[in-house]
């Protein structure tokens, strides 16, 4: 069968030849093969066959779906085996327990979030995390906060231990500064979650936000399947505000967006230079998900420093939420700020991290949820911030 799809592509290779519709022959050909030799291999492929490794996303997906497909109405689908859950480094630096290391935790489901704690997904699941630690702890469940950084500042300790007290993480979490750990389950993604058994077997892996229902079940499941009996079934519904609060549902907001030159895109100040204190000037008009800056700054690969007072950044969003990645500069001085939506102070609609007037102090390196509008996110509003003093260090700006 594989020889025959392989037919279906040299014909579309021939006919492109020929001179045919290009795209459109290309696009069956790829496909058409691609999507039935996927449908095959989910089919064929057995549900409970042990991998040597943490297998893809797109395996874990087929598998999953496979076994689902052999369920009955009513019952939990069978969870397939993904591979051995890889060891932990020694001599990592944990924060709240001591190291731990794979053998120790066999017996006990084990939950790993990978994590980093500036980015906005991760936040918004740490409510369910924090739950379900607290919930499923006594019958015999073992949250592993897996902290991987994506900027300089999070491979801090005193960042991370900080940070961690003040979003009530209380299990453990190991630092993961060279990425060993992200490396060793072959992640790509934050926040990602892999669901373990008592045997150390990978059984479940869920990328992002969202299936928190889903995921509350696996673990019922692996608790269940490693003797664990008469626990509540009853799912969590956590309370959050700020920046854990969840997404709204609707249309996908604007895409996270990087300051630093090596990522930025859609900059509509100019050219985006590499490291020097240079002047830009905001654009007469301003398009949908396109930011500018105004005064003097400094940018390098994974950040835009403010060189004097009065330095702004606009950016022309829709979404309920905007958030900003900042941190003071070399100094480690307060930086104050003002923000505007629409040329007016927020108002109602200011974020956890400014007033009504839209002020506002950075004073860590963090994520600053900076409006949080109360109607209107389905139009197109702009944002700007000005930055009283200099020195402020501005990464990323997420949506939701």
């Amino acid at each position: 069968m594989r020889r025959g799809l392989g037919a279906v592509v040299l014909l579309g290779v021939a006919a492109i030849a020929l001179g045919l519709d290009r795209s459109s022959v290309a696009t069956v050909a790829r496909s058409g093969a691609s999507g039935l030799e996927e449908s095959l291999v989910s089919k064929l492929r057995p549900a409970a066959a042990a991998a040597p490794g943490v297998q893809s996303a797109a395996a874990s997906a087929s598998l999953t779906n496979a076994s689902s497909s052999q369920t009955t109405p009513g019952s939990s689908p069978p969870l397939p085996v993904l591979g051995a859950m890889p060891p932990l480094p020694r001599g990592a630096t944990w924060l709240n327990g001591s190291p731990v290391s794979v053998e120790q935790l066999r017996g006990k489901v084990v939950l790993i979030d990978f994590w980093t704690y500036s980015c906005i997904n991760c936040l918004r699941t740490l409510p369910h995390l924090r739950a379900w630690a607290e919930k499923y702890r006594n019958q015999g469940l073992v949250v592993i906060g897996v902290h991987s950084p994506e900027f300089a500042f999070e491979r801090d300790l005193a960042n991370v231990r900080e940070a961690t007290r003040k979003l009530k993480v209380t299990y453990p979490v190991v630092l993961d500064n060279d990425l060993a750990i992200w490396k060793a389950f072959q992640n790509r993604y934050w926040p990602a979650h892999y669901f373990i058994d008592a045997r150390g077997q990978i059984r479940h892996v869920h990328y992002g936000e969202g299936a928190y229902a889903r995921s509350e079940r696996v673990i019922q499941q692996l608790l269940k399947e490693a003797g664990r009996k008469g626990g509540a079934t009853a799912l969590v519904d956590p309370k959050a505000s700020g920046s854990q609060a969840a997404a709204p549902s609707g249309p996908l907001p604007s895409p996270e967006t990087y300051l630093g030159f090596e990522r930025a895109d859609r900059f509509a100040s100019g050219t985006l230079l590499p490291p020097a204190a240079r002047n830009y000037a905001l654009p007469a008009d301003l398009a949908l998900n396109h930011w500018g800056l105004a005064g003097r700054w400094w940018v390098d690969s994974e950040k835009a420093t403010s060189s004097s007072p009065g330095g702004r950044l606009v950016y022309r969003f829709r979404a309920r939420d905007l958030h900003l990645v900042l941190g003071p500069g070399a100094s480690n001085r307060p930086v104050r700020f003002r923000v505007r939506i629409d040329g007016a102070p927020p108002g109602d609609s200011h974020g956890s991290d400014t007033d009504a007037l839209g002020n506002g102090v950075v004073q860590q390196h963090r994520l600053h949820q900076l409006v949080r509008l109360r109607t209107g996110s389905e139009r197109a509003h702009t944002f700007a911030i000005e930055f009283l003093d200099p020195g402020v260090q501005a990464y990323a700006f997420t949506f939701g």
